[in-house]
């Protein structure tokens, strides 16, 4: 049975003082914390640091192997190419090279019809987009995301009404 099933609240661990990232190091967890403003920063709506710790704590998640292996070759792979450009891993870098290294990976290079280039992958691109999607689950999966997309904070279906039997006869 899940943690779920057994009627756990595992949101709580989200927001927990204690809360240590079950497959990311230091250095791993304050990259994505980075990265997560940088890719959902505060504009007139809210940002990712608007959620507080629990955006990168989401993102940041236990899931199974295959999913942890790619999530973290995706942030090895933002610091590889943050050192190979600027000698620094991306945490450490200035804001304008995070932004310049990030507006490098937001487009995949090559593929283009106009060039007559052959279309093949953008290793850089595909890292980058897979980053993305994960902090943007997180972001869009907490209340404040959730009412960016426009919930009024009501459930989704309402208050459960069970079936109302009257002379073996369905209301």
């Amino acid at each position: 049975m899940t943690p779920a099933q057994r009627g756990v609240d595992a949101s709580n661990d989200l927001v927990a003082p204690a809360w240590k990232p079950l497959f990311l190091d230091e250095h791993q967890n304050e990259t994505l914390i980075i990265l997560s403003d940088l890719v959902i920063p505060a504009t007139d709506t809210p940002g990712a640091k608007s959620i507080g710790q629990s955006l990168h704590r989401f993102a940041a998640r236990a899931e199974p192997h295959e999913s942890q292996k790619a999530f973290l070759n995706s942030l090895g792979y933002l610091d590889g190419e943050s050192i190979r450009r600027y000698k620094a891993a991306f945490r450490y870098l200035a804001r304008e090279d995070q932004d310049d290294l990030l507006h490098s990976l937001a487009f995949p290079m090559g593929n283009s019809g106009w060039t007559g280039e052959a279309a093949g992958p953008d290793t850089g691109h595909g890292h980058f987009q897979h980053l993305k999607q994960r902090i943007g689950m997180a972001y869009y999966s907490s209340q404040i995301g959730a009412k960016e997309l426009g919930w009024d904070g009501a459930p989704a279906h309402g208050v459960y009404q069970g079936c109302e039997h009257s002379e073996g006869k369905h209301k």
